[in-house]
């Protein structure tokens, strides 16, 4: 655990790793980078993922500076989540991950 820590922030894969950590993050980081959302479009986006785990999830993004939220002051309350500079870059890692997704699965299909 602290050889972990010392290697975060130095490591760029032990840092990628913790960044992206969460079991949802690449889904929410997909959604976001089409546009962006509410709250509860990206929970009708993914109907799988509780509530409570899509709230730890937005704030770890938002945390690791990927994300950024946005509430306009009015009544109800308006929150819109989006990518942030460095989330807009991570957009071409994505494509770059499900290339290899895609490929990974052609792959089981031909084993079996």
């Amino acid at each position: 655990m602290e050889a972990e820590k010392d290697l975060f922030g130095k490591c760029p894969y032990m840092t990628a790793q913790k960044v992206l950590s969460g079991k949802w993050s690449i889904m929410i980081l997909y959604h976001l980078g089409k546009k962006t959302m509410r709250f509860g479009e990206l929970q009708r986006q993914l109907p799988d993922l509780t509530q409570s785990t899509l709230t730890k999830q937005l704030r770890a993004l938002e945390e690791n500076g990927l994300i950024e939220r946005k509430i306009y002051p009015q009544v109800p309350p308006k929150v819109e989540y989006s990518l942030s500079d460095i989330g807009i870059k991570f957009k071409k890692v994505l494509v770059e991950l499900a290339i290899w997704g895609g490929e990974y699965i052609e792959t089981l299909k031909d084993k079996n």
